[in-house]
């Protein structure tokens, strides 16, 4: 299968059953671009193990670690959107490119960083280049391989790579740590980052910057525009957001900043949707929000990441406090994980193919509650251990059907004009859920008097959004086709 670099997509039903094979050049162009999204996923978790490490060397205090993670979270979420729309106007490749040198300099700079300042600024640009790399990565995914089986696959290669990146995180960021210090779980990020930038540019297809209304090069009719107010609005109300959820997961609900940026934000997205229903070139498309399949497609999105990564931090408690495991061992049960993950990668766009993006996300989303309704079982004996082992990684094996899915329910039928758009609301899903699952439900077991009692708990509500998300997906995606 020959590259479409005239980014224009067919209907799945006309493309050959069975998955394609692709061509050499097909596999670099997904090495570039799964790499890049598994240099991210990789920072959201390398650096946990080694923040005790990191505040002392550094002189930084304990509440002010979680300006470590915040640093990155603030920037990478809240200009998600931002840049998938500058990326759909002015073209995805140059952005793409831009974030990622971004993302490696921030990367040496936090390597090389000399006080909590210079590591903070690091971590804030790391931030910065991922929040331009992730989408206009993804609408590079989508619009190079055309819709049907071929995307796909290229969908699930990078979904594995996502979630084993997140993975593979946990163990690698103790293991460097242990051996070399903190220090090396930024240098791994710069690493890779001069891996996949120099094959980038000769590899990635060119996206001419688009008129207004999706006409493109010398004969679209307007120069683009962007639309200012919405940018500032949506921009500052997920920021606010993010800072508010992320703070709140350390100290709680109760304190006034975290009252003031959850106030602020929702006054902000609720400005941002006022100003988007009177612009004339606004951006996010108010109609395709109104679509079902994106709205309840992101909905599902939500939900799987939000819940699953409460799932993961309740079981680093879980086995490192009740069951007293190490962090190696805990480590260990988290790489099954990340070893299921690669199957499910392999089998996605199988059970894709024959079931359809709709159908695999309702249910891997039954799956992945039911699985994590198994953890109810779970006491103070060792074999509680095995338990958690093979519920989280079978979870896993269908949170990953789930993020697969929910991105091609999302992004099928969107005009390759508006792919930015669609991925950006796909991959600031995936932040955001990443961001509250644990306030919001995490906190209550850190919270509980009883920490047993606290995981359960968590446990039980968990796995009840998840089920109930997936019967209302099913209903509402099961209407929108019959419509159709």
């Amino acid at each position: 299968m020959a590259i479409d670099t005239t980014t224009q997509t067919s209907p799945a039903t006309t493309t050959p059953p069975g998955v394609p094979r692709l061509s050499t050049r097909d596999k670099l162009v997904l090495f570039v671009l799964c790499a890049a999204q598994f240099m991210v996923a990789l920072d959201f978790s390398v650096l946990n193990v080694a923040l005790p490490d990191l505040g002392r060397d550094l002189g930084m205090s304990q509440s002010a670690l979680q300006w470590a993670v915040t640093a990155f979270a603030l920037p990478s979420g809240g200009f998600l959107l931002l840049f998938g729309r500058v990326g759909d106007l002015f073209g995805r490749r140059g952005l793409f490119l831009t974030g990622l040198t971004l993302f490696g300099a921030a990367s040496l700079l936090s390597t090389l960083a000399w006080d909590p300042a210079s590591f903070l600024a690091g971590r804030a640009l790391q931030g910065l280049g991922a929040a331009a790399i992730v989408p206009t990565g993804m609408s590079l995914l989508t619009t190079t391989f055309p819709e049907g089986p071929a995307r796909d696959r290229a969908l699930g290669i990078s979904g594995t790579l996502l979630s084993l990146g997140f993975t593979i995180g946990m163990v690698a960021g103790g293991t460097l740590t242990d051996t070399f210090g903190w220090r090396s779980t930024m240098a791994l990020l710069t690493v890779f980052a001069l891996i996949v930038l120099p094959s980038a540019p000769g590899l990635l297809p060119k996206t001419p910057p688009r008129g207004p209304h999706g006409v493109t090069g010398a004969t679209a009719p307007e120069r683009p525009r962007l639309d200012v107010p919405g940018a500032v609005t949506v921009t500052t109300g997920l920021l606010s957001l993010i800072y508010a959820l992320s703070t709140a997961a350390d100290h709680g609900f109760g304190r006034a900043d975290v009252i003031a940026g959850l106030i602020a934000g929702l006054v902000l997205l609720t400005a941002f949707a006022i100003v988007e229903s009177r612009s004339a070139a606004p951006l996010v498309s108010l109609p395709m929000l109104r679509r079902r399949t994106v709205a309840w497609g992101n909905l599902g999105g939500l939900v799987t990441f939000s819940m699953m990564s409460t799932i993961v931090f309740v079981l680093t408690l879980y086995l490192q406090e009740i069951l007293r495991l190490s962090a190696f061992e805990t480590g260990l049960v988290f790489g099954v994980q990340g070893l299921l993950s690669v199957v499910a990668g392999t089998l996605a766009p199988k059970v894709i193919g024959r079931l359809g993006a709709r159908r695999t996300l309702v249910c891997s989303l039954t799956g992945q509650g039911a699985l994590i309704a198994t953890l109810l079982l779970l006491d103070t004996h060792g074999w509680s251990a095995w338990l958690a082992t093979a519920a989280v990684a079978l979870a896993s094996m269908c949170h990953l059907g789930a993020i697969i899915s929910y991105g091609l329910t999302v992004t099928s039928g969107v005009p390759d004009e508006e792919q930015g758009l669609a991925t950006g609301l796909v991959t600031s899903t995936q932040q955001v859920g990443i961001t509250i699952g644990i306030p919001l439900l995490g906190v209550l077991a850190t919270t509980s008097g009883d920490l047993l009692s606290g995981v359960h708990i968590v446990v039980a509500l968990d796995a009840a959004i998840v089920l109930a998300a997936a019967a209302l997906i099913g209903l509402a995606l099961r209407r929108a086709q019959s419509r159709t």
